[in-house]
């Protein structure tokens, strides 16, 4: 990729989930190591975290894991990242990994994931970022979300612009694809 050289991936870190979504955080890792993107993200050895980390490894990619100090107790840390970030507690987290990354990728997760990935998108909505931001709808996860995004713009809490903010993807191949073609969305002042 041309202007990216690092990618943060929010997901979830729960082993319980349906195997179709690990199958698609392996399938993302593969393909940013094959393209020479290395990763940035939360740190884990499970779950989807975990899959997309070996799956970046599979393919010879670099994989930076930021872990805050309180997660490094219950000892779910990916030992094999090339550089793990301890940091104070969450806020902290997600500023190194932003500062550290070129774009973000959001694969299915929970309440951490959605957090993490609202941040992002408030940021670029504000202008405090151009980084793209793609969610990786895996079966539909996301469905239920955009259709929210879409009810804040029908309603008048948020412009049209808003849902150019972002792409909605179905796979990690798409994701990839968007993230290698990308320029910035005009976005005009927040306040309607």
């Amino acid at each position: 990729m041309r202007h990216i050289h690092t990618i943060c991936v929010f997901c979830a870190s729960s082993n319980a989930v349906d195997g179709v979504y690990l199958d698609a955080a392996t399938d993302l890792g593969r393909r940013m190591g094959q393209a020479g993107v290395d990763l940035v993200y939360g740190g884990a050895s499970i779950g989807l975290m975990g899959a997309v980390a070996r799956g970046v490894h599979d393919k010879g990619g670099k994989v930076t894991g930021v872990l805050p100090k309180f997660f490094k107790k219950v000892e779910i840390e990916y030992g094999e990242a090339d550089e793990l970030v301890v940091t104070r507690d969450m806020r902290e987290r997600k500023t190194v990994m932003d500062e550290r990354s070129d774009a973000f990728i959001v694969l299915p997760g929970g309440v951490g994931t959605l957090e993490e990935a609202l941040e992002i998108f408030s940021l670029i909505q504000l202008k405090q970022t151009l980084k793209p931001l793609v969610f990786i709808n895996t079966e539909g996860f996301y469905d239920g979300i955009i259709r929210h995004f879409e009810k804040l713009v029908e309603l008048k809490f948020a412009k049209e612009e808003t849902l150019r903010m972002y792409a909605l993807v179905k796979s990690p191949e798409e994701a990839i694809e968007f993230i290698e073609n990308f320029s910035p969305p005009e976005v005009h002042s927040k306040w309607i």
